[in-house]
């Protein structure tokens, strides 16, 4: 099976772009080319699972457009979204911003999301994805570091609910990169997929490794590889494994 990782920053691109006619001007007034140049590289990739990272479900920025719905159509997949912010946040009352979450596309036969949610940090959101032998978490952590190690925290209980085999995905804003997650990876029996801590961001220069796609025993890594993609200022990860 192929998992691919994409933090797709709101599809508004990156460089020069972002800041006209102002700077940061993009988050708000968006980028209607980028999207499709994210659907075809992604179907190119023929994955079989879809981790989308910052996805516009439907503001103006958008046009209105579900960016996650656009791209499963696109590749004939289902799609699971939600918002990435605790009902209680005020971000949920704020335009653009109440839209802005993140996303699984998976295979029409795949059936089976959960929507489960930190304790602390803004953005709160876990999907999880079970699969018939394995089960997938999607998360996007706080860019506060106190607030990263109590979400691991709520990460690793989930894990240990689990059952079955575990891949975990997503952009961990872990600023110095593995060794950030090590403990945790080690409590919860995980292993990187990059195994040359390869970094990701940002994409025009990438120095940093922020995303992640962890494993368990049970789920062999056959293939892994960050292409040099610029459609976001994160680059897409893309893992091959198989399922004992």
């Amino acid at each position: 099976m192929r998992l691919l990782l994409y933090n797709i920053r709101y599809a508004i691109g990156g460089g020069a772009s972002m800041h006209v006619p102002l700077p940061g001007a993009g988050y708000l007034l968006g980028n209607q080319n980028v999207l499709p140049e994210i659907s075809n590289f992604i179907k190119s990739a023929d994955p079989d699972i879809v981790g989308l990272i910052e996805v516009d479900t439907g503001s103006i920025r958008s046009r209105m457009v579900n960016q996650a719905l656009v791209i499963a159509e696109s590749l004939g997949m289902n799609t699971s979204y939600e918002i990435k912010y605790a009902e209680s946040s005020i971000n949920q009352l704020l335009p653009i911003i109440r839209k802005q979450g993140n996303a699984f596309l998976a295979a029409e036969r795949v059936h089976g999301e959960k929507f489960h949610y930190f304790d602390t940090g803004i953005k709160r959101l876990i999907i999880e994805l079970e699969m018939e032998k394995f089960s997938v978490f999607l998360v996007h952590l706080s860019l506060k570091y106190r607030h990263r190690h109590l979400q691991l925290r709520k990460l690793f209980d989930l894990i240990e609910a689990t059952s079955k085999p575990v891949i975990v995905a997503g952009d961990f804003n872990t600023f110095w990169g593995e060794n950030e997650i090590y403990l945790f990876m080690r409590a919860a029996g995980l292993r990187s997929a990059n195994t040359k801590s390869l970094p990701s961001y940002p994409s025009r220069a990438p120095r940093k490794e922020l995303d992640f796609i962890l494993y368990q025993d049970g789920i062999n890594v056959t293939d892994f590889r960050i292409p040099s993609v610029r459609f976001s200022d994160h680059l897409p990860l893309i893992c091959d494994f198989e399922v004992d």
